[in-house]
């Protein structure tokens, strides 16, 4: 999917779930790390995250733009469009939007060390090295 096809997208939705025009623009952004997508207020445009759409699908892209497309109206319309607002989230259960995006796994990029007890056998993953002769085990105090 590119940036065109995005937001025909967005667009349909809107009109679908709205009844309301988005004459804004929506694009991929692969700078994106933790969010599957972002309203902007100055601008009013939507960038998604385009990892979400290869590692989840389709479905999970619509979901993320219902979401934005929340923020998006309400904005416009001078209503409460932030997370814990009412409007917010009235129009995002009527809609069906995503509270809360997926996680996209990125386990081996964001641990680099791994330690295993050799008493009890956990895992534990960790960014930095740490010495193991100094820390012991959370679970059984083991090495």
């Amino acid at each position: 999917m590119n940036n065109e096809n995005l937001q025909k997208l967005a667009e349909d939705i809107s009109i679908t779930f709205f009844d309301r025009p988005f004459l804004h623009r929506c694009i991929f952004n692969s700078r994106l790390r933790t969010t599957g997508g972002r309203y902007m207020l100055k601008s009013h445009n939507i960038e998604m995250n385009p990892k979400h759409y290869q590692v989840h699908g389709r479905e999970e892209l619509i979901s993320i733009i219902k979401h934005e497309l929340c923020h998006y109206h309400l904005h416009i319309e001078g209503k409460g469009y932030r997370h814990r607002d009412a409007d917010f989230k009235k129009l995002l259960a009527e809609t069906g939007g995503a509270r809360h995006c997926r996680a996209v796994d990125e386990t081996e990029e964001r641990y680099k060390h791994t330690y295993r007890c050799s008493r009890c056998g956990s895992l534990f993953h960790r960014k930095r090295r740490i010495d193991t002769a100094k820390y012991v085990c959370g679970g059984c105090k083991g090495n």
